[in-house]
């Protein structure tokens, strides 16, 4: 027992990850309580599933354009100080936003104007999220603890985040809720301050900015378990992700609630999304995260479903908890199977395509997913997503032996089994 609590935390024994991930806790935290109460704000200004996904496509769609060209230019640049830069940039997005509804001047076009300048920040900020944890751990065997550590912090804030977020909008409005997240970047930017990196040594001649990109793509193309990974989640996020634009209408709508009962949807999610990272945070090896993925996925789009059918709150909240469980389990065994197999010269390329593949296809699947909820309705729509995910996770299961095959030798290569 004491050896699987020591092997859930390794990688916190390594100084700068256990400063990143202490300030990351933090401002994540924010994070959940500005979601939160973005979505309240703007199903209260609007009353329309179309303009609330809306919201969401405009806040994701640069990544989907921009970090596929991030990945090159972040070879070339200070991850620190990059993120350093988009981390001011989110505090300064949600204090402007913060001071907007406070005084009582916000309207949608403010919201969806200062999504899309929150989306540019982001197509940057993620990837070189992604590729900085490399650095952070002292040992690379504690790449895939750390991997998942993230996801379990991130799940813990939204376990947090919605609880603070639906009392203070309840009492004070959602302003408040965007003035806290902004507090809150102040804990990154003073961890990423304090980090100690080594120089990094990096001799190789760099290629011109195309011929690195068009090499990253073929390198992807080329090699089936990153790219069956990367396909997968790009659909898991068109399908499945779009449940987190819909609560609020859930929340409202077809349970009958308010802004308490959708941080208890969105807290409920993130509970069990926590037990899934801290499930995946004990594994030591890579071995059998492919067959995890699909199983997971499958587990998920069941989930999604039968959330989709329930009219009683009791039971969404439990099986909201089963839909959390099952979507982190898949992304941290994709993101970890991805690094974990990645080249190193090539793994900024390949996270930047993981990010684009995770979260830049989940605009359209959001835009989609409020234009079907607003003729066929909400639960329809889930209903649908839920199915599609269920093949994908099925189809994913069968490929999982010819995967491995091609998995095995560079995991032997590694040493990482």
């Amino acid at each position: 027992m004491s050896f699987v609590k020591i092997r859930a935390f390794s990688a916190l024994g390594s100084r700068n990850y256990r400063l990143f991930f202490t300030g990351q806790g933090i401002s994540l935290t924010g994070f959940w309580i500005q979601r939160v109460a973005m979505g309240w704000l703007v199903y209260r200004l609007t009353d329309s599933a179309f303009l609330l996904g809306a919201v969401d496509f405009a806040s994701q769609i640069p990544l989907l354009f921009l970090s596929t060209f991030a990945g090159v230019l972040m070879e070339r640049w200070d991850l620190r100080r990059l993120m350093v830069i988009c981390q001011t940039l989110c505090m300064v997005h949600a204090g402007v936003l913060a001071g907007l509804t406070l005084t009582g001047a916000v309207n949608y076009i403010h919201v969806l104007a200062l999504g899309v300048l929150l989306g540019v920040v982001n197509a940057f900020e993620l990837p070189a999220r992604q590729t900085f944890i490399i650095q952070l751990v002292d040992r690379p065997e504690d790449l895939g603890n750390a991997v998942a550590l993230n996801s379990s912090l991130f799940n813990v804030a939204r376990l947090i985040g919605p609880s603070v977020a639906g009392f203070c909008i309840a009492a004070f409005g959602e302003g408040i809720c965007f003035g806290i997240n902004s507090a809150c970047y102040l804990a990154t930017l003073a961890a990423l301050m304090a980090l100690r990196l080594r120089p990094r040594e990096d001799s190789r001649e760099r290629e011109p900015f195309w011929e690195g990109f068009l090499s990253g793509i073929s390198y992807v193309r080329s090699f089936l378990p990153i790219r069956d990974v990367l396909i997968s989640l790009a659909l898991l996020s068109f399908a499945g992700l779009p449940y987190l634009v819909l609560l609020p209408i859930f929340a409202k709508e077809i349970l009958h609630g308010g802004p308490t009962l959708l941080g208890l949807l969105t807290g409920a999610s993130g509970l069990g999304a926590l037990a899934g990272s801290i499930r995946l945070a004990v594994r030591k090896t890579p071995v059998g995260l492919m067959r995890v993925m699909a199983i997971s996925l499958s587990f998920f789009g069941v989930s999604l479903a039968a959330f989709s059918l329930s009219l009683w709150t009791p039971m969404s909240i439990l099986l909201i908890v089963a839909v959390g469980y099952g979507m982190v389990s898949v992304l941290v065994a994709g993101n970890t199977v991805i690094q974990t197999l990645v080249d190193e010269d090539k793994r900024s390329r390949v996270m930047s395509l993981y990010v684009v593949s995770l979260t830049g296809t989940a605009p359209i699947g959001s835009l989609v997913a409020g234009t079907v909820a607003s003729f066929i309705g909400a639960r329809a729509t889930l209903a649908i997503g839920g199915g599609g995910c269920l093949l994908i996770g099925l189809v994913l299961l069968k490929r999982g032996d010819l995967l491995w095959s091609l998995a095995e030798p560079i995991y032997r290569k590694k040493g990482l089994i």
